[in-house]
């Protein structure tokens, strides 16, 4: 029998992104129980037969909503009846005191049982759901965010040990690839409510771009975020050995240096600082970074500037750096 074509389409994209894997390998899989991660999970144990993987599903519970627990239960023996080798679960507290949102809290929680699950099995690489429709959702925030080249960048195809198989693979082929091999999706209400920008640039923005500029929408971002992705992925090489020069030991930056330094340059060593002291990426916006800026560039004896995650930078002496501001 013939395979389906959105069924195929989840398994070659899974089979292109571990073909440098080795027999023995160990995959870990991050399922929330939607059609994005079941489906990628029923793909990778179906190429792991060939490849000599092994598979570990792994759930986090956020307990953002009630019932939780329940449903965490069920994507448990989802993975198992799917085939997964081993299966992991781990229920977090999500809270926003860090000075970030729910969104990005629950998304630090997440990676941060990943990395222990990771550890744990000894995994050659974790595999993240993500796709091509989620691209272009990233990169039109990015764009109403006027975050800059890296937002426009989009979500990396791979990085430490994660890996996202699905970004050149619309929504629509994993939710049919689903439906094809008769498995039961979970439709998280989140991803219904329109208080999160997210949703509203999938149910409302997405459509319009659609309606008035024609199909492929998602696609042509996607591409465009492709494109970006080489050359903001060699400044911020550049920039993070730049960071590794300059910054002292207590994590300033010399003003003399960058203030010969370009601005592209220059703007990202700053946000690494700001990184580094403890700034949350998804809330430190390009606004803040031309704030730090402000103090190497436009200097009138400024006390500080805000930042986002209880921080402030600050220029003391020639050097420039971000502090707690508690």
């Amino acid at each position: 029998m013939r395979l389906h074509p959105s069924v195929a389409a989840v398994r070659v994209a899974v089979r292109r992104d571990l073909e440098d894997l080795a027999e023995g390998d160990t995959v870990v899989v991050a399922c929330s129980g939607g059609p994005d991660s079941l489906a990628l999970l029923a793909a990778t144990v179906h190429e792991a037969r060939a490849g000599g993987w092994r598979v570990v599903g792994a759930t986090v519970d956020h307990g953002l909503q009630e019932g939780s627990a329940e449903q965490a239960a069920r994507v448990v023996e989802q993975m198992a009846a799917l085939g997964a080798a081993e299966t992991l679960t781990a229920r977090v507290q999500v809270g926003s005191d860090a000075g970030i949102g729910p969104e990005a809290a629950a998304r630090r929680a997440r990676y941060a049982v990943l990395e222990q699950v990771a550890d744990h099995v000894g995994a050659a690489a974790v595999l993240l759901g993500h796709t091509r429709d989620d691209q272009a959702e990233t990169v039109l925030l990015g764009l109403a965010r006027g975050s800059g080249g890296r937002s426009l960048a989009g979500m990396r195809r791979r990085f430490d040990r994660y890996r996202r198989p699905l970004l050149d693979v619309p929504r629509d082929d994993t939710v049919t690839a689903c439906q094809v091999e008769g498995i039961e999706t979970w439709d998280d209400p989140h991803n219904l409510d329109p208080g999160f920008a997210r949703v509203r640039v999938r149910r409302t923005v997405l459509p319009v771009l659609e309606e008035q500029l024609g199909p492929g929408i998602a696609a042509t971002l996607a591409r465009t975020a492709d494109q970006l992705r080489a050359d903001a992925d060699l400044l911020d090489d550049i920039a993070e050995a730049t960071y590794a020069d300059l910054v002292t030991a207590e994590g300033a930056l010399p003003v003399e240096a960058l203030e010969g330094a370009p601005d592209a340059l220059r703007r990202r060593v700053l946000r690494l600082a700001a990184l580094a002291a403890g700034a949350p990426a998804a809330e430190l916006f390009h606004e803040h970074v031309l704030a730090l800026d402000s103090l190497v560039t436009r200097w009138r004896g400024q006390k500080w500037v805000d930042l986002p995650g209880h921080l402030r930078g600050v220029r003391v002496g020639g050097l420039v750096q971000v502090v707690s501001s508690r």
